[in-house]
């Protein structure tokens, strides 16, 4: 049961013993996993600020589209940002308007745009052309999106999700049939599966729903973090993950760390496994977590002003 979830733990773990470029320091695990603020909600809900919440399927289309397109790490330091708002919540609360004002994108429209209306939609500027390499990106992701629904479901968003019959690891295992997010990277003869943004929709559509009717998924306790960028770099800034020095320096002089690199499976990987050794010691001591709620411990932790003034790891990649 559960073999999808285990076998990203297992590669993960396998990584992390042999990774040459970060290490994990699993002396701090017992103190770190003691000093984690756990009355903090390790169960949080989505901002209707940001988010199409309360309109039924098409609020699983919203969590849909917009996971389709939840990847900007190696972009998000050229996109044009709203004021106040993070690159994740600029694409959010863009596309929430969207759908407020002009109604949901169906399967079809999404087979039909390109990145001059991608630009449009996410409120990008046309003359960036690294932003604009991102906005085509989204039209490829959106493309597929839409394919995959009208193809396979009717070009219903619900069918899909309710294809999973309540199940995070079945949801995992259609969405992954579209190739944006076939989430796996090969280390040596090893091939090392995240699905980042795939568990990520399970997680989002949970909370959007309340765990009940599109967001019921009665494995969703199995989910492993969501590995990207930000909660390894709040580890290694609290000293649990160690990198290679040069890794360091050239992640301080934000050079791009390329996708498929050693480097960067190592970091996300290594992240994954020290956040399943400290769910392991804080049940040891008597705590109920999950992975799945450090990763919002920690992902919220690394909105912090002390960690955004450090440089975190920076990769143009589909997967997150």
């Amino acid at each position: 049961m559960h073999d999808l979830f285990q076998r990203i733990r297992s590669s993960c773990h396998l990584v992390a013993e042999q990774a040459r470029y970060v290490r994990i320091q699993e002396s701090r695990i017992a103190a770190y996993a003691s000093s984690l603020p756990l009355q903090q909600a390790l169960y949080p809900e989505h901002d209707a600020r940001y988010h199409y919440l309360g309109h039924g399927e098409d609020t699983a289309a919203f969590f849909l589209t917009l996971d389709t397109i939840n990847f900007m790490s190696g972009y998000n330091p050229h996109l044009k940002k709203r004021p106040g708002l993070s690159g994740y919540f600029t694409i959010a609360a863009a596309l929430s308007d969207h759908y407020q004002t002009r109604g949901p994108l169906s399967a079809s429209e999404l087979t039909g745009l390109d990145s001059g209306r991608c630009a449009s939609i996410f409120g990008q500027d046309p003359g960036n052309p690294v932003a604009m390499e991102l906005m085509e990106l989204y039209a490829q992701a959106l493309g597929e999106l839409g394919r995959y629904l009208l193809s396979s479901f009717g070009g219903s968003f619900g069918a899909l999700v309710d294809s999973a019959e309540a199940s995070a690891e079945r949801l995992v295992t259609l969405l992954i049939r579209m190739p944006f997010f076939n989430d796996v990277s090969q280390y040596g003869p090893l091939s090392v599966p995240l699905f980042k943004r795939a568990q990520l929709t399970a997680a989002d559509l949970e909370l959007a729903f309340d765990r009940r009717g599109l967001g019921r998924f009665t494995d969703s306790d199995q989910l492993t973090i969501f590995a990207d960028n930000l909660v390894p770099h709040v580890l290694h800034v609290d000293g649990v993950l160690e990198y290679d020095p040069d890794l360091a320096a050239r992640i301080e002089r934000e050079e791009l760390i390329p996708s498929g690199s050693p480097q960067e499976i190592e970091i996300r990987a290594c992240g994954l496994h020290a956040v399943e050794l400290l769910v392991a010691e804080l049940r040891r001591q008597g705590q109920t977590v999950t992975a799945r709620g450090l990763d919002y411990l920690l992902w919220n932790r690394g909105q912090e002003p002390h960690y955004k003034a450090r440089p975190r790891h920076r990769t143009r990649s589909v997967y997150y």
